[in-house]
């Protein structure tokens, strides 16, 4: 291996423009006393992939993700409840984004189809007739 930083070097990170997401402040679920009757401290997130100015690959691979957070428009919706502040919500949400879009920023290895060696195929065939001499050795003996 090189100690070439080159080499190793990841994609940049994606940049999501601010005005392609949309955040809007709800009310959180779930238990938290009276705050929670009163307060909008959860965030739902709202991102258009196909309106977005991410790379077209990028955009593939995103909406062909199995995720049941993608619409059939294409629209990633996050909804961030787990904090007490709006504030800690809305870095969480936007957290999540960042994390789907960088999971589908490098494309898949292309695997290649291979075949075994020589040696590899000998081996397989040795240890299938060694096994087979075991089992042959549990019948019963007959007289001859």
């Amino acid at each position: 291996m090189s100690d070439d930083p080159r080499t190793h070097a990841a994609p940049a990170a994606l940049r999501i423009r601010e005005d392609e997401v949309e955040l809007r402040a709800i009310r959180a679920q779930g238990a938290g006393g009276q705050n929670v009757n009163k307060v909008s401290s959860a965030i739902h997130l709202r991102f258009d992939i196909p309106a977005s100015s991410l790379p077209d690959a990028v955009k593939e691979r995103l909406l062909a993700l199995r995720d049941s957070r993608i619409t059939q428009d294409g629209v990633l919706v996050i909804k961030a409840q787990q904090h007490r502040t709006q504030d800690m919500n809305r870095m969480d949400a936007l957290l999540r984004l960042h994390a789907l879009v960088d999971s589908v920023a490098t494309p898949p290895r292309v695997r290649r189809a291979t075949q075994p060696s020589f040696g590899a195929r000998q081996r397989r065939r040795d240890g299938k007739s060694q096994r087979s001499e075991v089992k042959a050795g549990r019948s019963k003996v007959r007289p001859d």
